[in-house]
Formats: C-alpha cells, sequence, structure tokens
C-alpha cells in the first residue's frame, strides 16, 4: 500500500471517528458565543457572495453548496452541483463564482440569481497537475483582481518542477506566473486590508516527529520569493534529505512559525465591527488538527496579533474541538460575514459555525 492511500485512509478513519460537537464544550473569551448557522456535508472553504450569501466547498465528496441567510436564523442551504472532483477550493469574484477542482477551475457566471437552477459551468483554460496527493487546490482573489491558485507538492517531502508554489493570473486565466516558490500545501490565502500584501499559511512536512517542523505563516509582498521547501523548513531547519548543501539564509523565513503538525489551513484578517477593537485587523487562523503526532495538537481557531505589521502574539482564540485526545471537529476555513461575525466551516462535522460577540456588560 502507498504512503499516499495510506495516509487517505488514516484521515478517512479519523473523522469517521469523530462524534457531534458540543457547542458547550467549544471556550471562548467572555462575550463571545458560538452556534451552528447552517449544515453542510464534509464543509471546506467558504466564499462570501452578495446579499449575504455563502458558498461552501467539500473535498471528500463532489458537491459545492450556498447557504442563503433567512430569517431568525432559518437560513436555506442550496446544492449547486454533485459531479464535480474534489472541490476544495471556491472564490467568489464579480458575481460569478470560482471553483477549483484537481486539475481545472470553473466558473459559474451570475451565481447569486441562479442559486436554484445553477447555470453550466465554464472551463478555465488553466493547465494543473492531475496528481492526487496536495491535489485539492485553495483559491482565492487578491485585491489585485488576480485569480491565486495553490499547487500543493504530490509527496511529503520531494522535489519536483511545477508543484510546491502559489501561481496568479487574470480572471480568465492568462498571464500566469509564479508568484510564490518553496510553499509544500497551503490551504489557506489572505490579503491585508491596508497594504493588500498576501498572508498564507504552509503545512510542514511528514515524518520527523511530534515537534518537527513547524507549520508556518508566511508573508509575500512581493512576486518571486522562495520559502524553503524541501530544503529548509520554518526557516532554520534543513532537511535531512533535501537539505545537503544549502542554507536556510537563503530562503524566505515565516513571519511567525506555528506548532508543529497543526494542520494550520484557512486564516482571515478580521475586518468586522462586532468584536472589540483589539481584534480588527489581527490574524484568525483554523487549525484542522494532527493526524500523525502521537499526543493530538490544533482543532481549534487560533489568534496572531500584529506588531508593526509583523505578529508579535500567537494564542488560542476558540478551543474545545479536543477533548482529551479525542477530537470532535476540525476547523478548516474561516469567513467574515457582513454583520462581523465569524463563519468556521468544520469538514468532521459537517457544519458551518457562527461566533459572534456581545458585550457581556
Amino acid at each position: 500500500m502507498s504512503r499516499s492511500v495510506l495516509l487517505l485512509l488514516t484521515l478517512c478513519l479519523i473523522e469517521a471517528a469523530l462524534a457531534d460537537v458540543d457547542l458547550a464544550d467549544i471556550q471562548l473569551a467572555p462575550g463571545f458565543s458560538i452556534e451552528v448557522y447552517a449544515e453542510v456535508p464534509n464543509a471546506r472553504s467558504l466564499a462570501l457572495g452578495r446579499n449575504g450569501v455563502v458558498y461552501v466547498s467539500n473535498r471528500r465528496a463532489d458537491s459545492v453548496y450556498a447557504i442563503r441567510p433567512g430569517p431568525g436564523g432559518r437560513n436555506r442551504v442550496f446544492e449547486l452541483a454533485d459531479d464535480l472532483e474534489t472541490p476544495n477550493g471556491i472564490a467568489y469574484h464579480d458575481g460569478d463564482l470560482y471553483v477549483a477542482e484537481i486539475s481545472r477551475v470553473l466558473v459559474y457566471r451570475d451565481i447569486d440569481n441562479r442559486l436554484s437552477n445553477p447555470p453550466e459551468p465554464e472551463i478555465l483554460d488553466i493547465d494543473l497537475p492531475s496528481e492526487r496527493h496536495h491535489g485539492w487546490r485553495y483559491i482565492g482573489f487578491g485585491p489585485d483582481n488576480h485569480l491565486y491558485i495553490s499547487i500543493g507538492a504530490p509527496c511529503n517531502i520531494c522535489d519536483r518542477p511545477g508543484f510546491a508554489r502559489i501561481d496568479r493570473m487574470l480572471p480568465d486565466g492568462s498571464e500566469r506566473e509564479v508568484w510564490a516558490e518553496g510553499v509544500r500545501n497551503s490551504v489557506g490565502l489572505a490579503w491585508h486590508p491596508q497594504t493588500g500584501e498576501l498572508w498564507f499559511t504552509d503545512n510542514g512536512r511528514d515524518m520527523l516527529g511530534d515537534d518537527l517542523p513547524p507549520d508556518e505563516l508566511n508573508h509575500a509582498p512581493t512576486g518571486g520569493l522562495h520559502f524553503g521547501f524541501p530544503y529548509c523548513h520554518g526557516g532554520f531547519f534543513l532537511d535531512p534529505k533535501f537539505g545537503e548543501g544549502k542554507s536556510c539564509d537563503d530562503y524566505t523565513a515565516p513571519a511567525r512559525k506555528l506548532g508543529a503538525h497543526v494542520a494550520s489551513l484557512g486564516l482571515t484578517f478580521y475586518t468586522g465591527t462586532m468584536f472589540p477593537e483589539e481584534y480588527q485587523g489581527q490574524i484568525l487562523i483554523a487549525e484542522h488538527g494532527s493526524w500523525n503526532r502521537s499526543k493530538k495538537v490544533g482543532y481549534r481557531i487560533s489568534l496572531l496579533h500584529l506588531e508593526n505589521g509583523q505578529p508579535a502574539t500567537y494564542e488560542p482564540f476558540a478551543e474545545g474541538w479536543l477533548q482529551g485526545q479525542i477530537a470532535d471537529g476540525r476547523p478548516v476555513d474561516l469567513l467574515v460575514i457582513e454583520d462581523g461575525s465569524l463563519l468556521v466551516s468544520d469538514d468532521a462535522s459537517g457544519v458551518v459555525y457562527r461566533i459572534s460577540y456581545k458585550d457581556p456588560q
């Protein structure tokens, strides 16, 4: 049995063993509360459309969904497609929904007006690899009106041209270029609300023990940077196989080293006004949780405060999906919606949560 197949089976067993989340277990700061916003099977990436409509992808199934908000929290879920191949990455742009399968990107035009009768998708002329290992895409539109696509390494550790990078292009797929290299597997992209600069998470390699290497939060203010994979990890640790003759000084170090194997995925800058002032403009990261560590870590949402544009503190924002060594859920992606609350997808429990704030005074 190949290592990639074994990994897939392991992840499936982990998620099959998860129980329903008891929201009373979720620990938040005073004034914050959490509720189920909608039930969506294997909920993964989130994107915000017009009129409060939220689009949700999945990875293990073949569907993409839309949540239309209703009165009294009676939100309606629409299934937009049910014949896709690992439609993990989604992005909304100028009324259109972009959906990234493993080897192609689809565009559903004027989607907000077609929830109950989705159009046939257009296929962008983009040549993407078909390898399935880390082949689930994450995509997003930057403030530069470009589509960014993460292309993960097709392995735990290897040196393969055309992989381990983030590409960007115009919305029609033209003028494609490599924006960042040395990126093992990014499943989270976000742009600073003031500077417009790209920040992204990256999952570190496996099979080096519990505590190496760290996951990464990276900052790519310009194109052309190399973040080290597969030669250097975390800005300080040379790979036992691919690091010979290399120096970590030759690569861009992470803006912040995260926990080893926490599986940092979606991230967002908090841009709403519902949360207290100290949260505004700060970074929130969904940590999906470890699968290969002797003691589980992650399974939470972390908060990074910025000082002078750089991460200063790294602490829990919401935790409790991990009870002892039993995981009840796995946060994936984060989205700030129009009222300033935060949506959180959970692919293991098949729900989207809403975290809101009310002054306890």
